[in-house]
């Protein structure tokens, strides 16, 4: 064991999702381990500790592990758990956790980002449940960074990451383990494989775009070699380290080869896409793309016909941002329907205290209690189930939906990469007139709210504040207006537009055209072209 001596590097504050910063910086000496260590220590040590590590295969993930590992040799870890290669999706790492009782876990991921040698590389924290680290522990996390003198680490050859079984660091034994088998047996237990065969073996279509991202591994095992879809169903199968120079993020404008098939003749009959760690997913139909706020309201209503729902839902819940759609679902059903602010995070209290079921993001993420991470190829599998069962089509499970609770119109339009500046002067001025806004009328609608969403926790009372800007008309439509925490480079602005129409009429506008006036009075509230000189959003979902 070796102590380094070290000086605090700015910057090291986690976000919603860990620390994110290009691999360059995250390279650099000392950086890595310094959030290490700061995490270590904030975590009051890991001496005894047995931990999971593994990541989705992004530029830097082969070495970090090395260090990591290293780094948890010289504190005192007991047990680490790793994927072989370095590999674990991140559901599959919560999922890990969870199974073997672990004490908590690194995973090493910028999720959505860009990989490579110039792009993005992440690190977070994930507790003894498999879900991320709560605010408290994240913000202990950064005030260490804030003071940290040393690190320590072991001197010692690297570990041979392709050899299943145990080895040993020092002291520390270093378990790498199938990435996939785990994963892939849960999925088993919860929904109906004999009938997704059957599905597949009458002809049913598909197309998996794993993006060259982490879930191939997992897409081909589950699909092709246990459900028996045909081979090259999933493309873009192998994690490359720079995924192959694709944006691995499942939305319409980067997944756009997987969009145009699915839009074209003879188009699979259904379609998915998912990303850097596989925590997201999109979805699709022949000629139809669904909303991963109406997908969540759909899962919800159809959830019991999976095995491993079959006993109904404790509760949903939803990120802010997120259509109320899955609300009407959970009124009709007499459940719990819970919003949180964005962030996974927020949803472990709540399934661990048995208070909901499943979960969304309007970020193209879905999940349950199987484990406390949104799962991508989860919610595919639950699709593909409720398709079995009910022998319908996407496009007529949409439809059905609609009729049956009405249709929350609604898209995200993101400003990327704008000057910080610029992106918080345009979010404090609105905040600042937030209160003025009641009463007033924006493009010939009244508004009847507006704030600063607070989040009160319902399991632990804690409240996270200055959680995104709302404005909520008559009709219930709403604006929402928040900056993200995920990117790496400037800000990006989080435009959310939702408006309900309960039908019968109405019901099969294109979203662009239905949410044109609430489009209209984003300008005229917050100025977002008129300040940032874009002539639109850099990415419509």
């Amino acid at each position: 064991m070796t102590r380094h001596a070290t000086t605090p590097i700015p910057g090291q504050k986690p976000g919603t999702s860990g620390l994110r910063k290009k691999t360059p910086v995250f390279s650099a000496p000392g950086y890595l381990e310094n959030f290490v260590q700061a995490t270590f220590d904030a975590l009051g040590g890991v001496t005894g500790k047995t931990l999971v590590l593994g990541g989705d295969g992004r530029y830097f993930g082969d070495t970090a592990t090395q260090i990591i590992l290293k780094m948890a040799a010289a504190n005192g870890a007991a047990r680490v758990i790793v994927g072989q290669g370095a590999w674990l999706s991140t559901p599959a790492a919560s999922h890990l956790i969870r199974l073997r009782g672990a004490d908590g876990g690194l995973i090493l991921s910028a999720s959505h980002n860009p990989g490579g040698p110039e792009e993005d590389f992440g690190v977070k924290y994930n507790m003894g449940n498999g879900g991320p680290a709560p605010e408290a522990v994240t913000e202990a996390i950064y005030a260490r960074t804030q003071v940290i003198d040393f690190y320590l680490k072991l001197e010692a050859p690297d570990v041979d990451l392709g050899a299943l079984g145990d080895q040993h660091l020092g002291d520390m034994v270093v378990e790498v383990v199938d990435p996939v088998a785990d994963y892939a047996d849960l999925m088993e237990t919860l929904f109906d494989f004999p009938a997704l065969k059957a599905m597949f073996a009458g002809g049913f279509r598909m197309r998996m775009d794993s993006m060259n991202a982490i879930t191939g591994p997992y897409a081909v095992e589950i699909l092709e070699k246990r459900l028996g879809a045909a081979p090259g169903t999933v493309v873009h199968a192998t994690p490359l380290p720079d995924f192959g120079g694709m944006h691995p993020d499942p939305n319409p404008t980067w997944a756009h080869e997987l969009m145009a098939e699915m839009m074209g003749a003879n188009a699979p009959d259904f379609g998915a896409a998912s990303d850097g760690d596989g925590d997201r997913n999109m979805i699709l139909g022949a000629g139809c793309y669904v909303s991963p706020s109406d997908s969540l309201a759909v899962l919800a209503a159809n959830a019991h016909l999976a095995p491993g729902y079959a006993g109904g839902l404790k509760g949903v819940a939803r990120s802010m941002p997120t259509s109320a759609a899955v609300d009407r679902v959970a009124a009709a059903m007499g459940i719990e329907a819970h919003e949180t602010p964005t962030g996974w995070k927020f949803f472990g209290n709540l399934l661990d205290a048995g208070r909901c079921t499943i979960c969304g993001e309007e970020s193209f993420g879905t999940g349950s209690d199987h484990v406390r991470e949104k799962d991508g190829l989860w919610a595919v599998l639950l699709w593909l189930n409720i398709l079995a069962a009910t022998g319908k089509s996407v496009a007529e499970l949409l439809a059905d939906h609609w009729a049956t609770y009405g249709r929350n119109y609604y898209s995200r339009h993101d400003y990327d990469a704008l000057p910080v500046d610029q992106a918080n002067a345009l979010m404090g001025d609105l905040r600042a007139r937030l209160g003025d806004l009641p009463g007033a009328e924006v493009n010939g609608m009244t508004i009847r709210a507006a704030d600063d969403f607070a989040y009160h926790d319902p399991i632990d009372a804690s409240v996270s504040k200055s959680q995104g800007l709302r404005i909520i008309f008559a009709d219930d439509s709403r604006i929402v207006l928040r900056l993200s925490g995920t990117g790496t480079e400037g800000a990006t602005l989080r435009v959310y537009l939702e408006r309900y129409v309960a039908g019968p009429e109405g019901l099969a506008e294109d979203p662009q055209q239905a949410l044109a006036p609430m489009i209209a009075a984003v300008e005229a509230l917050a100025g977002v072209a008129a300040r940032t000189g874009r002539s639109g959003p850099d990415v419509i979902t």
